[in-house]
């Protein structure tokens, strides 16, 4: 058997869903020690590794350490939240005003992870139904990045309070090219137990077995080993994964 098609061992398993278990969207907990080079080189590379409908790779990587060009992402999301506050009336309102939900300045870098929608021409194989399968794919060059970010020791917090095409014009973006993630970046202080906004009690985790429907929406799962087992924490043999 090649190496390429061995299983993975135990402890590479465990940490593969330790990667996915203990990443956080980091707001609050970033450190001014900048990224080595050859490790943000890592998450690059690994980000490219993606998957992609159609082998388009539809992605670029905007690595933004300028002060200047972050005063002026941080100036929309500030107005952008502001509008975002006045979605939750009373004490909820009061309650969001409180929650950190951006690191732009604190972090020591930003990156942008962009979507060209014209890469692969006019017809991408695999896209003539479904248009936004190149939105989808960059969403899996973010998280492959993720996950690599936390096995390195590195925070990453996505900024989603943000006017798209304002980010747009600031990052001088060509048209057709989309701003899909704007990621801070940077070693953090700790990575907390369970999801922030969990908490600080904004929402909670749903349980999975609430999620999982047999064959058609709503019909329940007919596999009663299956349903038991989604009901635990982690999945059956993972020592690592009852953590939040």
């Amino acid at each position: 058997m090649s190496d390429n098609n061995r299983p993975f061992s135990e402890e590479e398993l465990n940490g593969l869903y330790r990667a996915i278990y203990e990443r956080r969207d980091v707001r609050s907990q970033f450190l001014p020690d900048p990224i080595p080079v050859d490790v943000l080189a890592r998450l690059l590379n690994a980000a490219h590794r993606a998957p992609s409908v159609g082998f388009m790779q539809p992605w670029d990587f905007l690595v933004i350490d300028s002060i200047e060009v972050r005063e002026s992402v941080l100036a929309i999301f500030e107005q952008e939240n502001r509008k975002a506050a006045e979605n939750y009336p009373g004490d909820k309102g009061a309650h969001y005003r409180t929650l950190k939900l951006q690191g732009i300045l604190e972090s020591p870098l930003n990156l942008c992870i962009t979507c060209d929608r014209s890469r692969g021409g006019t017809h991408v194989l695999g896209r003539n139904s479904i248009v936004e399968t190149d939105l989808f794919s960059t969403c899996l060059a973010v998280q492959n990045l993720w996950l690599a970010a936390r096995a390195e020791g590195i925070g990453v917090g996505w900024v989603s309070i943000l006017d798209q095409q304002q980010l747009a014009q600031t990052l001088n973006l060509p048209d057709h090219v989309y701003p899909l993630a704007y990621l801070c970046l940077g070693y953090v202080s700790e990575f907390l137990n369970q999801p922030e906004l969990q908490a600080k009690g904004w929402r909670s985790r749903i349980p999975l077995e609430k999620l999982v429907h047999g064959n058609t929406w709503g019909s329940p799962v007919e596999n009663a080993e299956l349903l038991e087992a989604v009901k635990c924490e982690g999945a059956p043999g993972r020592t690592l994964l009852s953590r939040e």
